[in-house]
């Protein structure tokens, strides 16, 4: 269960970074500017991220003064920040400490970037919202429309070639990995992508396309493509994706099991 409402990872994470900056001195310039000269984790994260989305068209600085205004306009922004480190933490047996997704991993960074992009699209300034889109892509080989809602305690691992539409609704507590598309169907203006309900497991590569639920805790096979909607509990596989049983866990995004001859 994701423990961020429990523990302070701000705390955590400049512990780790004064640490690791004694373990390894040549980075510890970097610890410096990315974690220890900042009071709060909004300051941190601000800087961190202004910093890998700096183009010449907007310079780090203007980004940065973005993201706080998001931050300090919506807390539930910084929240749900805080939910993914200790979802990655927790759930992906790579991460050591919870330092490294904010510095080192740039599924978690995408997201968050996008959290601002969607926070600017619901104020109605959509071209600052694209750009940002278009910065994040670029920069992270992530392309989540601005318009996508997406929970909290999410987990992104790897998260090369994750592409998510404009109405994608994603619920708290989903992990999924690398090459994961949730796509649109037909060129209507509605509701044509998908709904990922809580606790769900998508496997690398997966194709999930239009207007489709997919019930929660449900898990999805590698490499699948799913046309229809999937029941809560279940697990599918294939092309197109089948029922091939049930997930022996009640939200399968936890344990990260992509295994599926048990199910």
């Amino acid at each position: 269960m994701n423990n961020s409402q429990t523990i302070d990872v701000w705390e955590i994470i400049r512990a780790e970074a004064a640490q690791a900056s004694i373990t390894e001195p040549i980075l510890a310039s970097f610890y410096h500017a990315t974690i220890l000269n900042h009071d709060t984790f909004s300051a941190a994260i601000s800087f961190h991220l202004a910093n890998k989305l700096d183009s010449q068209a907007m310079p780090a600085l203007m980004i940065r003064e973005i993201l706080i205004a998001a931050m300090s306009a919506d807390a539930s922004i910084e929240i749900a920040m805080r939910a993914d480190i200790s979802a990655h933490r927790e759930r992906d047996p790579a991460c050591n400490t919870y330092s490294m997704p904010l510095l080192f991993f740039k599924g978690y960074q995408a997201l968050q970037s996008h959290r601002i992009a969607h926070w600017l699209w619901l104020q109605g300034r959509e071209c600052l919202a694209l750009f940002l889109q278009n910065q994040i892509s670029q920069q992270f080989d992530v392309d989540i429309h601005p318009g996508a809602r997406i929970g909290k305690g999410i987990m992104i691992d790897h998260a090369t070639g994750v592409v998510m539409g404009e109405t994608v609704i994603i619920e708290d507590n989903v992990s999924l990995l690398h090459g994961v598309t949730l796509g649109g169907s037909g060129c209507n203006k509605g509701q044509r992508h998908p709904i990922v309900r809580s606790g769900v497991l998508i496997g690398v590569g997966a194709k999930i396309l239009g207007h489709v639920d997919i019930g929660e805790g449900a898990k999805i096979g590698a490499g699948s493509v799913v046309l229809e909607s999937v029941a809560a509990h279940t697990t599918v596989a294939g092309v197109p994706a089948k029922v091939i049983g049930h997930p022996i866990v009640a939200e399968p995004a936890f344990n990260m099991d992509h295994q599926l001859l048990d199910d």
